[in-house]
């Protein structure tokens, strides 16, 4: 079996990136490169992506159920209305990273989506998915960015968005399964 590959306790060949966490294992099978649609579910991911930059994916998971209390379900016009006071308490709370500017990121992003019609941050953000994906043989065939997350990044970028580069818009269209980088002998690649 390949290094890429892992085989979990319940027997599945999985991307060897799980490891043996359970958190992992359920995201890589439930989660990970699964189309997501939806506004304010592609906000979400985009801002967990963003709070990711620098940290763990493991991190964020963990802290999700935090985020999504304190972000209010990531639903962007109540994200939009967050103020100085709003930003003193996400700063407080240990739940989540307490980072100020990526706080403020999300609030702006949030801002921006309120302003767009319904599933049009949904239509943008697809529209840079692929045509055609070919599977990754190994992780070394995984790249940081492409040219879809450089001009998903760029489009984005251009409208005000913020904590949106090519490597963290490439980390979101695996999340988001407008790629699929499940490598070759992964149950999921099947």
């Amino acid at each position: 079996m390949s290094t890429d590959i892992r085989r979990g306790p319940d027997g599945l060949a999985r991307c060897a990136w799980v490891g043996d966490d359970p958190e992992y294992r359920r995201y890589h099978d439930e989660e990970w490169g699964f189309p997501l649609h939806g506004d304010r579910a592609l906000f979400e991911e985009m801002s967990l992506e963003g709070f990711q930059a620098g940290l763990s994916w493991i991190t964020i998971l963990r802290k999700r159920p935090r985020f999504r209390e304190v972000f209010l379900g990531f639903e962007p016009g109540l994200v939009a209305g967050f103020g100085d006071d709003d930003v003193e308490r996400l700063m407080a709370d240990a739940g989540i990273i307490r980072n100020r500017a990526k706080i403020l990121a999300t609030i702006s992003n949030a801002q921006l989506v309120s302003e767009m019609a319904e599933g049009e941050l949904d239509a943008l953000l697809w529209s840079f998915a692929p045509d055609a994906w070919a599977r990754p043989a190994s992780f070394a065939d995984v790249p940081a960015t492409t040219a879809e997350s450089d001009a998903m990044s760029k489009a984005l970028r251009t409208r005000g968005f913020r904590f949106v580069g090519p490597t963290t818009m490439y980390a979101l269209m695996q999340s988001a399964g407008m790629v699929d980088d499940h490598v070759d002998g992964c149950w999921r690649a099947a």
